[in-house]
């Protein structure tokens, strides 16, 4: 068998596929034997019938037509393997010529339309400058920490005044659209200024006291009157404000391993600081993404975002969501699966180029922090994704970061005030392995923050 690549676009190919007869046979064989299954001819046991006669009962040409039939997908497969490209589209056929049936010679050739993986060229990442915030942690910081463990022991008591920012609302809310009422809901419970529910709700219970009333104009978000603007009233049965424990040292103990109010606001300052240099190096590897983006042209088959919008509002309509089926949504789905499309191209490149590879441990790794952001046992969870196959689609992802890591630790990050920012403690730099303590450590630090342990070589921890 011989094929040939004819390069149509940067991402759509020809393959030129010729099979010569004795390649050809054996399908042929294969088919007399399929049709003789097939067929009774009296005489003869099924599939017991004689080529000759199968030729005069069916003719020659139809047992022809069932071996390219059924051969044609592993020619197809043996050419994308011998050419080396790697089909992102569902192949397009057009047989162009086939054996003369009455003759024992001839070849079948056939050409293959697909979209392919675009080759691109990586130019020297090493060194790229990005810029991050200033990661200085304040006196505010550490109040805000202090308030939301406070907010955790807090307790709900009713106040007799009107409703304010953060205040708990027990309300009835009646929605009418044309003066017909089309949903109503009571004894609901709401924070003020969540803006969990519904436009407007925040401005209209806002300095409504117990047992008082409003009326708003909303639209809909949900349900068959999704979309549609609707009259809401809400009436507001109670008003109810967080009580905080008082900040001193026996909320300290109550609420930490601490003795003291000033041991547990040093720890809350230290991690603070954690925590804006974690942001730091988040932003670091947003914007190192974005540049390498910029750098390396990616074209992108129209096939791979047609595919994605099919599957996107096909799941959307399955799910009474059609609603949202317009053009502001397709536009912004077609840029989230080219900018998707791009970052796995760069970064695959990336990952051949630094011949990155991924161990057992880091899939595993990877495999339960997924799990635990489903909120499943990680178990199950890998079960179902060896059933679906998609295995290979995690190894891929965990591959991709690592990629995105070798890039990252290279880079020159200052912040915003011109000072270098470390991100060593996020990039272990390729080849230097954990230590068993250090592992266990960031495996605990992990599944606590919900993020990827790691033995990775590259791993960026965030």
């Amino acid at each position: 068998m011989k094929s040939a690549v004819e390069n149509l676009t940067a991402t759509r190919v020809k393959l030129n596929v010729e099979v010569p007869f004795e390649e050809l046979k054996p399908s042929i064989d294969a088919a007399y034997k399929t049709v003789a299954s097939q067929i009774q001819v009296p005489g003869f046991r099924k599939g017991k019938v004689p080529s000759k006669i199968v030729d005069q009962r069916v003719g020659r040409g139809y047992v022809l037509e069932t071996a390219i039939n059924d051969g044609l997908n592993g020619w197809y497969q043996a050419a994308v393997q011998e050419t080396g490209v790697r089909p992102l589209s569902r192949p397009e056929v057009e047989i162009t010529e086939v054996p003369d049936p009455s003759s024992t010679d001839g070849e079948l050739k056939f050409q293959v339309e697909i979209d392919v993986r675009p080759e691109v060229e990586l130019p020297d990442y090493a060194g790229i400058k990005v810029e991050v915030a200033a990661a200085e942690s304040s006196d505010a910081d550490v109040d805000k920490a202090l308030d939301e463990l406070r907010g955790r022991f807090g307790t709900l008591k009713s106040v007799d005044r009107p409703a304010a920012d953060g205040d708990f609302l027990t309300i009835d809310i009646t929605a009418t659209i044309d003066g017909a009422e089309i949903d109503s809901a009571t004894g609901l419970s709401y924070q003020v200024g969540a803006g969990t529910m519904l436009e407007g709700l925040d401005e209209a219970v806002t300095g409504l006291s117990a047992e008082e009333e409003a009326i708003f104009d909303t639209t809909l978000v949900g349900g068959e009157h999704a979309g549609e603007a609707a009259q809401v009233k809400v009436a507001v049965k109670t008003v109810k404000e967080r009580e905080l424990p008082e900040a001193n040292d026996d909320f300290a103990q109550l609420a930490s391993e601490f003795d003291t109010l000033a041991e547990l606001r040093e720890d809350l300052a230290k991690q603070a600081a954690e925590s804006k240099v974690v942001g730091q190096g988040v932003e670091a590897r947003d914007k190192v993404l974005d540049k390498l983006v910029e750098l390396i042209e990616v074209p992108v088959p129209d096939s791979v975002v047609e595919e994605q919008l099919e599957a996107h509002f096909n799941q959307e309509n399955a799910h009474g969501e059609g609603e949202h089926d317009t053009e502001e949504h397709r536009a912004e789905v077609k840029a989230n699966t080219a900018r998707a499309f791009q970052n796995e191209i760069i970064l695959d490149a990336i990952a051949d180029k630094e011949e990155v590879s991924v161990s057992q441990n880091e899939l595993i790794d990877y495999i339960v922090s997924t799990a635990s952001q489903y909120g499943m046992d990680p178990n199950q969870f890998a079960q179902i994704i060896d059933q679906s196959g998609q295995v290979p689609m995690m190894v891929s992802e965990v591959r991709r970061r690592k990629a995105l890591a070798v890039v990252l630790g290279q880079a020159e990050v200052v912040d915003s005030e011109g000072n270098k920012v470390d991100l060593s403690d996020f990039v272990r730099p390729a080849g230097e392995e954990a230590t068993a303590g250090e592992a266990a450590g960031e495996a605990a630090e992990a599944e606590e923050a919900a993020v990827v342990p790691s033995d990775d070589p590259a791993a960026v921890k965030f």
